[in-house]
């Protein structure tokens, strides 16, 4: 079922959700025809207790168009795993480009899913953000680009997210974002490991 939009545009109370949440599901362009394919947990594994524990879990992606399918494992460094790092234009599993982007105000705009779409649209469009103070630096908003809440770029920002929306609603490689292609613009190493104890940022 899709999300619906946030219909409130005058007010965003941000509870602190960070990037991971919207982890479990992403949408990307298949490696094999160039359209729409899903990238997500391997079928099979138990519900995660965290939503950091999505950045370690092994991942699927498959294609309805063409039925490509690939897998994905966390590598193994000494007792823990090395989990993926996200941010950026490409899931961090596959480094596929996401599905979900555009051009906008000379940036590229993005989101990995529906609901990550609606919740950055939430608050760029409201006039009167709260924040709450629990972990206010791990939060997805507290992260966002300057340009994107700079308020003279809101209009073009929730135009771009508009896009985004009708993108989730595509499929075919013909429907493709130009925004949409290989970069390799995350050349970043892994920065979580994942112990018995849980996932700890930077631990050797």
């Amino acid at each position: 079922m899709d999300a619906e939009p946030a219909t409130d545009t005058t007010r965003h109370y941000a509870p602190g959700r960070s990037l991971a949440e919207f982890a479990g599901r992403m949408l990307v362009v298949c490696p094999e025809c160039g359209a729409r394919a899903l990238v997500v947990p391997r079928p099979g594994l138990p519900a995660p207790k965290y939503f950091s524990e999505l950045l370690f879990r092994p991942r699927r992606l498959a294609c309805g168009g063409c039925g490509a399918v690939a897998d994905w494992e966390p590598e193994v460094r000494g007792a823990g795993l090395a989990g993926a790092v996200l941010g950026g234009t490409e899931d961090p599993f596959f480094r596929r480009p996401l599905w979900l982007q555009t051009r906008c105000v000379g940036q590229t705009l993005w989101a990995y899913n529906e609901e990550h779409v609606n919740e950055l649209s939430a608050y760029i469009g409201a006039q009167l953000r709260e924040r709450n103070g629990a972990r206010p630096t791990m939060s997805m908003f507290a992260r966002l680009p300057r340009w994107m809440k700079r308020s003279d770029n809101r209009a073009e920002v929730l135009a771009g997210l508009e896009k985004l929306r009708a993108l989730a609603n595509r499929s075919e490689p013909a429907d493709r974002s130009d925004a949409a292609h290989e970069r390799g613009d995350r050349p970043r190493s892994h920065k979580s490991v994942y112990f018995r104890g849980g996932p700890y940022e930077g631990r050797p």
